[in-house]
Parts: C-alpha cells; structure tokens; sequence
C-alpha cells in the first residue's frame, strides 16, 4: 500500500499508554477531524492536488464533470497544459465559471455568469460539467448551458501531454489555459473524466502530489 488511509483515526493506545496526538514529533498531510464531515476533498487556498503523472492527453474530445462547494470569489479548478500552447483550464474568476480551451490555433472561453455576485461562492454544492468535442466547447453549471463560438473550427484536438493539476499548480509550472493563480479553498467532489467509452473517477487520496488537499475530508461547515 503506497497512499494513506483516507479517515479518522483517535483514541490510539500502545502498551496501555495512549499516544498525544496532540503534539507530534512530525506531521505530513493530517487534518483535524471535523464533527460534521461530508463526501469531499478540502482544499485549503494554498495548493493543489496533481493526478496522471505521466501526462493527460486531451486530444479531440474529453468530458469533465465534478461539483464543487467555496465562499472564495477566485480560484483554480482544473488545468491540463502542454510544453507547447495547447491546453484546457477551468477556473472561477469574480464569482463565474470560466472554461478555456486552446487546441492549438487560440484561446477560446466557455463563461458561465450567475444572476447574483456571490450565487457560486454561496458555500452549497454546485455542479460543472465541461464539454470539449473536437472545437465545439460547453459548460453546464446546475443545469444551465453555456455554448460559445470557435472561431478556429479547423483546429480540433488539444495535444496536452502533463498532469491534470486540480485546485491550482505549481509556480514553476506553466498552464496556458487558466487566468488565475489563485488557489481554490473549499470542497471538491467527484471529480470524472470521460473520453469516448472511457469514463475515469479520480481519487484525490491516489494523487502523486497533494499540497494543502486533504482527501475525503470536507468540513461540514466552512473553518
């Protein structure tokens, strides 16, 4: 087994003595329990999670779907990229949703902008879906689709050969596909990409690299 246990653990006791876990000689990646937990992985605003160590490739179509929970205004929700400018990125930026894609010709942007300011960044479940088929690109948030032109019909496949970065991304790291380097701070979940018949749910707790994410452990309250 090479990944940590996604739970709680308390009340541990060795030889009759029980261990202060209050004050640990080290720690790496532990959160605190919460009384109320909920599905969902916390990101606290200040990293990332990264998946598909050998590199995610885009290409033609992919479908992406998760649902997300924040009171943050800003933040990160996916971006893969390439070395070259190939790329997709989705991201909230003043409260709306953003989805670029570049297959190579240019940046196009799928923007998905509530009635109210503040209606995304409520603290409640929101659902996204992403669509990107061939140069036709969409958005759905809660239901409500979003279409927009392409103008560049004749470029149809995104040649990104990185890691899918969720949350955020590394500084040196370069996403050609997202706006923001703000972290996103809240809850995420389910998080599936499909391509053709194959549909993929991502595990955050199987990340290669987690920084400030703390798997299967949603607060049922923001902290």
């Amino acid at each position: 087994v090479t990944h940590s246990i996604p739970a709680c653990i308390g009340s541990m006791t060795i030889n009759g003595k029980q261990l202060d876990n209050e004050s640990p000689v080290s720690i790496f990646a532990v959160n605190k329990c919460y009384e109320t937990v909920q599905d969902g992985t916390f990101f606290d605003g200040s990293g990332f999670a990264a998946l598909v160590r050998e590199g995610y490739k885009v290409r033609s179509d992919v479908n992406i779907s998760l649902e997300f929970r924040t009171t943050a205004a800003h933040g990160v929700l996916l971006g893969v990229s390439s070395a070259k400018v190939d790329a997709i990125g989705l991201e909230i930026v003043h409260g709306k949703v953003l989805f670029h894609v570049n297959n190579g010709a240019g940046r196009v942007t799928a923007t998905y902008e509530p009635r109210g300011t503040n209606s995304l960044c409520d603290g409640k479940w929101h659902k996204l879906q992403a669509n990107k088929s061939k140069h036709r690109i969409s958005l759905i948030i809660d239901g409500n689709l979003v279409h927009t032109d392409n103008p560049y019909s004749q470029s149809t496949s995104a040649d990104t050969n990185n890691p899918i970065y969720v949350g955020g991304y590394p500084a040196d790291v370069k996403q050609n596909c997202l706006t923001s380097k703000s972290s996103f701070r809240g809850c995420l979940r389910n998080l599936v990409l499909t391509k053709g018949q194959h549909t993929e749910l991502f595990d955050f707790s199987r990340a290669f690299d987690l920084r400030g994410v703390f798997p299967h452990s949603c607060p049922g309250a923001e902290h």
